[in-house]
């Protein structure tokens, strides 16, 4: 158990955290790579320019969690709840977000160039200078979704069409 367990700039690549309890932890700048957070609850943890990237986080609970500016690239976030967190500037290209729940998230000027979000549920979610190119998003809900300036070259859009 370590919930509001300060680990900021803790080296934790490779380590099996597989339903790990991190509750409002605080884990800025720590290196997750290849970490396995299976079923992990991280609800309001701090991540701040966090290395996730290529980390499983199938199945986590990050509600309101603060990702800003994280590496998330080819992390699986599959059936993933990030609703309200933040994922401002955040890097998730090639992320697997299948059937994730980003309700209400913060995408603002987020880089999910060839993400998967298949089934995804975006609703009232901030995209606003988000970067989707190459994204799939067949099937994701984007209701209520603020998208300024958002970048969809060729992403694959929830009605199947292929943005040009």
């Amino acid at each position: 158990n370590f919930r509001a367990a300060d680990l900021s700039t803790a080296d934790l690549r490779r380590t099996d955290l597989g339903q790990a309890i991190l509750l409002k932890a605080n884990l800025a700048e720590a290196n997750l790579s290849s970490a396995n957070l299976y079923e992990a609850e991280l609800m309001e943890a701090h991540l701040y320019r966090a290395d996730l990237q290529k980390a499983n986080l199938m199945r986590s609970h990050l509600r309101g969690a603060y990702l800003f500016a994280a590496n998330l690239r080819g992390a699986n976030l599959s059936s993933t709840d990030l609703s309200w967190a933040n994922l401002s500037k955040a890097d998730l290209t090639g992320a697997d977000l299948t059937s994730a729940n980003l309700r209400g998230a913060d995408l603002t000027g987020a880089d999910l160039t060839g993400a998967v979000l298949i089934h995804a549920c975006l609703r009232g979610a901030n995209l606003s200078r988000a970067t989707f190119t190459d994204a799939n998003l067949y099937a994701a809900d984007l209701r209520e979704t603020k998208h300024h300036r958002a970048v969809l070259d060729r992403a694959v859009m929830p009605n199947g069409a292929i943005q040009a």
